[in-house]
């Protein structure tokens, strides 16, 4: 029988979480791993499939909220140096989980792949950002993906082509544990025309979100026809504070957590935030991060 104790070398017991997150709250990972290859990879989500013990997977951490008392069970962490390959052939780039949605953006923009710019500014991991078909106002990542390796939670892999996926707003039908890699079909232009695109979207987020500040992407989810950030402005909620948590005064629809500040006090605030809206608006807001 296969047993946690096999991968000794790669766990970490109890290890915080809030360091590891956008956030910066949380309790700790019962069992923390960070596989050094695919092959240890597999190894662990196998182990916990034949030992029934429950598993979160974290890439970039900017779209989880981790409760107070933390996780039980494991916490599989991409880390960026081992996950992060990035190639290139024709005007199509594979790139695996852990590479930073940032970095791929750069090295497109070098070769002259134009595309993936119009997410400039979204934090995590290409991971996260398949999973949860990241986007903005100008598209989403999932109009550009050709094929998808996955691994189950059975440990098996096995490859999702662009016909077998669906991406719709801010969700994929992508119900596999684990995204390994993705390859990209993109088009390819003057790198001088993709970045002045790219400086365009930078500049827009700068000026309209507080990416200076400790905060996550966007809590909630856009309602069909309507800004999630609209209506909890129109609540009359900028700036309203629970505990070391306040609604950003830039955009209402990040939260900037201040020194001190605990997974209960976003809770909370979260709590406030849908009940004043749906009483105003008559709209129940929806997550966008994940909660553990």
């Amino acid at each position: 029988m296969p047993s946690l104790d096999d991968f000794s070398e790669i766990t970490l017991l109890n290890e915080p979480l809030a360091k590891h997150t956008w956030l910066g709250v949380g309790g700790p990972a019962q069992y923390f791993i960070e596989p050094r290859n695919f092959d240890e990879l597999r190894d662990v989500v196998r182990c916990c499939h034949e030992t029934e013990t429950p598993i979160h997977i974290l890439g970039g951490g900017s779209n989880v909220l981790v409760r107070d008392e933390g996780v039980s069970g494991v916490v599989v962490h991409f880390k960026a140096d081992n996950f992060s390959d990035i190639s290139f052939e024709g005007s199509e780039v594979r790139v695996q989980a852990g590479a930073l949605l940032s970095n791929v953006i750069s090295r497109c923009i070098q070769e002259g792949l134009g595309g993936l710019e119009t997410l400039a500014g979204i934090p995590g991991t290409i991971g996260g950002a398949i999973s949860g078909n990241a986007g903005g106002n100008n598209g989403d990542i999932g109009q550009f993906v050709k094929e998808v390796r996955v691994l189950t939670s059975t440990g098996e892999i096995k490859t999702r082509t662009a016909e077998e996926v669906s991406f719709s707003y801010r969700q994929s039908t992508l119900t596999d544990l684990v995204v390994l890699e993705t390859l990209f079909s993109l088009k390819k232009e003057e790198p001088d025309e993709i970045s002045q695109r790219m400086r365009k979207t930078w500049i827009m987020k700068k000026a309209t979100q507080p990416l200076s500040f400790q905060s996550a992407g966007c809590i909630f989810r856009n309602p069909r026809g309507t800004k999630a950030g609209a209506l909890i402005e129109q609540a009359g909620l900028k700036g309203t504070r629970v505990g070391n948590v306040e609604i950003s005064d830039r955009h209402a629809n990040f939260f900037v957590t201040q020194p001190g500040a605990t997974a209960e006090d976003i809770l909370k605030l979260i709590d406030l935030t849908r009940s004043k809206v749906s009483e105003q608006h008559g709209i129940d807001l929806e997550l966008e991060i994940k909660i553990w």
